[in-house]
């Protein structure tokens, strides 16, 4: 595996084409440009918009495929997990009670203490968490980190597989190589194609053209094409979980359990604007990008995708509506502009 090159870099920009408008006092301000890929499951590309060969990092829309050691070794029931701490292991939560009552539970039944963790002792990125913690000059924990529940994963694999826990984010640690193992066997991706960076948390993240990225999803959803039967049940216990607890994935005022709500849709987006979903009915994949690496676009967006291929469920369009409005407000709540989304998808 490499590491992202300028030329990978090039070509995320050179063929974006303008995703998002926003207009103040009637004039255009901003252009978030993007690319959009939607992928069948013959093989095919269904939908595009801009490159659907754009090369970028999944970041932490892979955690659902990061958990997957834990279910292929069939640690749910090894450490007795309830399935809200399953569940978060796939999440970029935000601290909120419920999350750190999960969280404190899988280190208890580890008996690990939170220092195992590499990620770095924060506050929690849910305002109203964070607020009533500094109140109270509590200090900053390394669970209250939005990717702790992946660590946490992540360390119960290695435990139940009898791999060290020195240096389990290394690259070239056991379970993080069968984790880009994974990776590249979902998105039908050459492992020595695959670009090597990191996140922000420290664990490695996966490079690779947005159409792989939907092609990974599209697999997620739709387990059924997945030749692997051990593989094939993993995916489906982990994704099963998301839509079962959508509010462990991050906050309700967020995109990611907006989407779970509809147990048709897998979904996860990661940082700098990479958000990929896919649908179990249609059958369809789809890969996002931001180029700017923006997230607020996220919501109208998708909505906007939904609409384009006549997606059926309207409460799901109407909850990214809800959650990305097109107003833009100013601090006094007075709305002062608007975003308009203009993905035109080509069909191919």
């Amino acid at each position: 595996m490499s590491s992202l090159n300028s030329g990978a870099k090039e070509n995320l920009a050179a063929k974006a084409e303008p995703v998002v408008l926003e207009y103040r006092g009637g004039f255009l301000e901003n252009v978030h440009y993007g690319h959009v890929c939607a992928v069948n499951d013959r093989g095919g590309i269904a939908w595009q918009y801009g490159d659907p060969g754009a090369v970028t990092f999944m970041r932490s829309a892979a955690k659902p495929i990061q958990a997957l050691p834990f279910f292929l070794g069939g640690f749910d029931e090894k450490f007795g997990f309830t399935p809200e701490e399953q569940a978060i292991m796939m999440a970029s939560h935000r601290a909120l009670p419920y999350h750190v009552k999960a969280l404190e539970g899988m280190l208890a039944k580890l008996g690990l203490d939170e220092r195992a963790l590499v990620c770095k002792p924060t506050y929690p990125l849910d305002a109203d968490a964070r607020d009533a913690l500094v109140a109270e000059r509590l200090p900053q924990r390394r669970i209250y980190h939005n990717c702790s529940g992946k660590h946490l994963g992540v360390l119960a694999a290695c435990i139940g597989l009898g791999e060290t826990l020195d240096n389990y984010d290394s690259p070239d640690h056991p379970v993080q190589r069968r984790i880009a193992a994974l990776a590249a066997e979902l998105a039908e991706c050459p492992p020595e194609s695959i670009r090597i960076g990191t996140d922000g948390c420290g664990f490695p993240v996966f490079g690779m053209p947005l159409r792989n990225m939907a092609t990974a999803f599209l697999k997620l959803a739709c387990p059924d094409l997945i030749a692997d039967p051990a593989l094939r049940e993993a995916v489906g216990k982990a994704t099963r979980l998301m839509n079962a607890f959508p509010r462990m994935i991050s906050a309700e005022y967020l995109i990611c359990p907006n989407l779970l709500m509809d147990d048709n849709i897998v979904a996860k987006g990661g940082a700098k604007g990479i958000y990929c979903f896919a649908l179990r009915k249609e059958r369809l994949g789809f890969a996002l990008k931001i180029v700017d690496g923006s997230e607020d676009e996220w919501p109208i967006a998708v909505a906007s995708i939904l609409e384009q291929i006549g997606y059926g469920n309207r409460e799901t369009i109407a909850r990214m509506h809800r959650i990305g409005s097109a107003n833009i407000w100013n601090d006094n709540g007075r709305v002062i502009g608007e975003n308009r989304c203009v993905i035109q998808l080509r069909k191919e």
